[in-house]
């Protein structure tokens, strides 16, 4: 355990629960109502409202094998090609088994998926895919109806939820067990300032860490806090130099920064070519899927027509769709073009890579647990080993279901004889973190799409590193010198975590000395799997400073040593209750 903690009061108010998730997008709302239908006083922390996690921004669908004509087999030979020799093979077998069901239960709870003339689910394809599996809502807001059913399923089991709260750091007993955690609530609702909800288990569900980067198609909460509060708490992160740049969003300008409209892969999947600006297709000849080879591929390959024909994008033309099917299958992209004056209807949409989705993250085994007994870990901000250097599209909806179900079953079987309202920890004397202010959130950002972006190498890493250690030490500084110009709050919580993270991903990327997946090293342009088909885990230490390390091979090891490997076992169709009479009573 570090010890480490972000400079905070002191909670003045503390609820008591058997499990509190942190994260209200599909992974942690999940887990929330399998755990509430066992009987377990659950809660529900969100650093929103319910439905603004990334859930409610994915377009493009969930991939699981629901047609005859496919299996788990097809589904899994697919992820690992596009995971570029690091998936772990257990655990994506987990998902590809185990997922249709998952789905299944997730239209039980409410969600409505489009159908065919039949009835059928409707399936469409996306990059990587061999098969249509991808099932879709909305035309392209699969997310929005995900987060609609389970907010309204969470409402109806009338789950307690703390909304408007970020998270702070885990509370721990002088065993290092995990006891809860600390959360600043931003004004609104029940409770407000910092407090605590005491828990013997906690699952992280936090989403990503996309606005570590100038542009990326995440929402602003995406600030990598969970990620942050783990390395805080001692645990380890693997992986986090796989960043997936998506290959098409809609290019707002170079100096355009924050939140980017995405344009979903599966206007790739029903037919729409990558062209440059002379009308050419540039993917024909690159891969045998063309425009539908992984994303990293595709990634790769606009970046170099950019670099080529000095270009700030490239084109995706939809021309050919015509009206009709513009407006009743990609309803949300055409009114987000459109917005921005751009006709797809008309006119090919200017496009370009964005950071999109982070393949790493905490590290967890098959069931959800990480490195600190109590902490589990959900959905984007883990590393389940599902994605391997680069995450098959649709996948993550599927993974968040997956495991949350995996993460709801452990805590439900295991030991129940832990008091639920063990005392946390007492903070005080604790080492902290230097806060710093938040104009350094677009410093952060610029280093980072500048140095790590979707293009690397030695050099730019290195400068990239020297850079936001000089943050760090300029925080510090500050700290010493008083008063302090960073005062405890949001923004200040947030550029903290986003300069954390950024450290332990450039750390990362700059001992991965090879090209795999969606890391690519202009300097070592060759993916070497003699060196380097295995992962890279980091933990920080009590002084802050990222230590990685290389595991022996491709396999990750058990996150406590001596555990028996991980069973691979489906977990039972538990159906959810949605009737406010079968809640738990409160805590």
């Amino acid at each position: 355990m570090t010890g480490i903690r972000l400079t905070a009061p002191a909670p003045g108010w503390a609820i008591d629960a058997d499990v509190v998730v942190v994260g209200s997008g599909v992974a942690g709302l999940t887990t929330a109502l399998r755990c509430a239908a066992a009987g377990l006083a659950t809660v529900v922390v969100t650093k929103a409202r319910l439905d603004d996690g990334s859930t409610r921004w994915a377009q493009g669908g969930i991939a699981a094998a629901l047609d005859e004509g496919d299996t788990p087999e097809q589904h899994l030979d697919d992820t690992l090609v596009a995971g570029a020799g690091l998936c772990d093979e257990a655990a994506v077998r987990a998902l590809v088994t185990e997922g249709p069901d998952a789905v299944r239960r997730l239209i039980d709870t409410g969600a409505h998926f489009d159908t065919t003339d039949t009835g059928a689910i409707a399936l469409t394809r996306e990059g990587g895919h061999h098969r249509r599996r991808i099932a879709h809502a909305g035309g392209d807001a699969t997310g929005a109806e995900i987060s609609r059913a389970l907010v309204g399923a969470v409402r109806s089991a009338a789950l307690r939820t703390i909304e408007n709260a970020l998270v702070l750091d885990l509370l721990t007993d002088a065993d290092g067990r995990t006891r809860g955690v600390t959360l600043h609530v931003m004004g609104e609702g029940q409770h407000d300032g910092v407090g605590a909800v005491h828990a013997p288990a906690v699952v992280l569900a936090t989403g990503g860490m996309g606005q570590v980067f100038s542009a990326t198609t995440n929402p602003p909460v995406s600030t990598g806090d969970g990620v942050a509060l783990a390395l805080r708490a001692g645990a380890e992160v693997s992986d986090l130099e796989f960043v997936q740049f998506h290959p098409t969003v809609l290019f707002l300008g170079a100096d355009s920064e924050g939140q980017q409209p995405l344009v979903s892969e599966a206007v790739r999947g029903e037919g729409a070519h990558l062209v440059d600006a002379s009308g050419t297709r540039f993917m024909l000849g690159q891969h045998e899927l063309a425009e539908l080879a992984p994303r990293d591929i595709v990634a790769k390959a606009i970046t170099r027509q950019m670099h080529l024909r000095g270009a700030e994008h490239m084109y995706l033309d939809a021309r050919h769709f015509g009206s009709a099917m513009w407006e009743q299958r990609f309803p949300t992209i055409l009114a987000a073009c459109r917005a921005h004056g751009i006709d797809p209807v008309t006119e090919p949409i200017p496009v370009a890579p964005a950071a999109h989705y982070a393949s790493g993250g905490v590290r967890t085994d098959l069931r959800g647990r990480t490195t600190v007994p109590g902490l589990y870990a959900c959905g984007e901000v883990a590393c389940t080993g599902v994605h391997g250097a680069n995450r098959l599209a649709s996948n993550s909806l599927l993974e968040g279901l997956v495991f949350a179900e995996r993460i709801a079953a452990d805590i439900v079987e295991g030991p129940r004889a832990e008091p639920r309202r063990a005392p946390a920890e007492d903070a005080a004397g604790a080492p902290t973190v230097p806060l710093l202010t938040a104009e350094s959130r677009i410093s952060i950002q610029r280093i980072m799409s500048r140095g790590a972006g979707v293009i690397r190498s030695a050099d730019s890493l290195t400068t990239a590193a020297g850079e936001l250690e000089a943050l760090q030490r300029a925080a510090a500084a500050a700290e010493e010198e008083g008063p302090k110009d960073a005062v405890p709050g949001v923004d200040a919580w947030e550029a903290t975590n986003l300069l954390l993270v950024s450290r332990v991903l450039v750390a990362a990327a700059r001992k991965r000395e090879e090209t795999r997946g969606c890391h690519w090293r202009e300097d070592r342009p060759d993916r070497d799997d003699a060196a380097w088909r295995r992962h890279l885990v980091v933990r920080v230490t009590p002084e802050r400073q990222p230590v990685v390390r290389t595991t022996d091979g491709a396999a990750f090891p058990p996150v406590r040593p001596g555990d028996p490997a991980d069973p691979v076992v489906t977990a039972p169709p538990t159906r959810l209750r949605t009737d406010p009479a079968d809640a738990p009573e409160e805590p």
